[in-house]
């Protein structure tokens, strides 16, 4: 079970405006989206000593969890929600909704000038904002790089957390405070970068996760019956080695030059799971480039292999 949400103590109250160098007063906050995210978020920003006073959500999903995370305060329609957001309306909804419902806003009437609107989407910046901007709204892309469950056990996990974020130069510090107050820290991304920066948390988050059940379920066809006790410490293992060493962490057939055990592998996968086979023939080529980069594969040890690796139409060997 969960420990129970433990507000931080809270600066007091004074006649501090939104965008000085520090926050010095609460803010009163509005939250759209109670997805996993936004649930989340809400929740440690009550911890964090504001006053969230009204969240839209209407799934049974979304009702779930503000009953876990957020239940004193009241589901509201989106507009409603906007309306009662004082200081800062918190947005949190799918990448590709983001601006219709912005949009959708600013043409009822819901944002108001000063107001700060801000996103969780890592793939958007400020621009997808412009239609509450074009209101006198204060436009803050705001997005926390971790994964969620969108239970309370993800509030333990936001504490140094980075959070990459775009705003105007003069939002910046209290971006800065608000950052700190979810316990996280800032890391400015240019508008410019948003896609880069998200494709490669994309890329480093979401595809581990697709490659490690691929493992997984390679490990089963192989007749092992608990894989993840044998995944678990040499994924961890890697992991630590890679982000400490870079590449210099890459060990295995690739790195080596093994192009017989490489074409092993190919052969045995195609008769067992052909599905997996692209990806291991292009993580592979990719693995094999890095090592040859790094100076951990010498070219000429490369050259066997590198011919396995493009050879997709090569007989297979059963």
């Amino acid at each position: 079970m969960s420990a129970p949400l433990r507000p931080r103590p809270a600066a007091p109250r004074g006649p501090a405006v939104l965008g000085t160098p520090a926050t010095s007063r609460l803010l009163t906050v509005g939250v759209v989206g109670a997805g996993r995210v936004g649930a989340v978020l809400g929740a440690a920003l009550v911890a964090a000593g504001h006053r969230v006073v009204a969240v839209a959500g209407g799934s049974g999903a979304s009702r779930a969890r503000l009953a876990l995370l957020l239940p004193e305060v009241p589901r509201r329609p989106v507009a409603a929600v906007a309306h009662a957001a004082a200081d800062l309306l918190l947005i949190a909804v799918p990448d590709d909704a983001l601006a219709g419902v912005v949009t959708d806003l600013a043409e009822r009437g819901a944002l108001h000038p000063g107001q700060i609107v801000a996103h969780t989407s890592g793939a958007h910046g400020l621009a997808v904002l412009a239609p509450a901007a074009e209101v006198g709204a204060r436009p803050l892309a705001l997005h926390p790089a971790m994964t969620f469950t969108g239970t309370p056990d993800d509030l333990a996990r936001l504490d140094g957390i980075s959070y990459g974020v775009t705003a105007p130069a003069e939002l910046r510090p209290l971006a800065a405070r608000l950052v700190a107050d979810l316990g996280g820290v800032p890391e400015w991304v240019a508008e410019s970068d948003r896609p880069l920066y998200h494709a490669a948390l994309a890329h480093g988050a979401n595809h581990l996760v697709t490659l490690v059940n691929e493992a997984t379920d390679r490990l089963r066809d192989a007749g092992v019956a608990r894989p993840e006790k044998v995944l678990a410490p040499l994924l961890r293992a890697a992991l630590e080695n890679a982000l400490r060493l870079g590449d210099d962490a890459l060990t295995g057939p690739v790195s080596r030059g093994d192009a017989g055990t490489v074409q092993r592998h190919l052969d045995r996968l195609a008769a067992t799971a052909p599905e997996s086979v692209p990806a291991y023939r292009a993580l592979a080529r990719r693995t094999a480039d890095r090592a040859i980069a790094a100076g951990r594969l010498r070219p000429v040890d490369a050259q066997s292999l590198l011919g396995v690796l493009a050879d997709s139409n090569r007989e297979v060997t059963l």
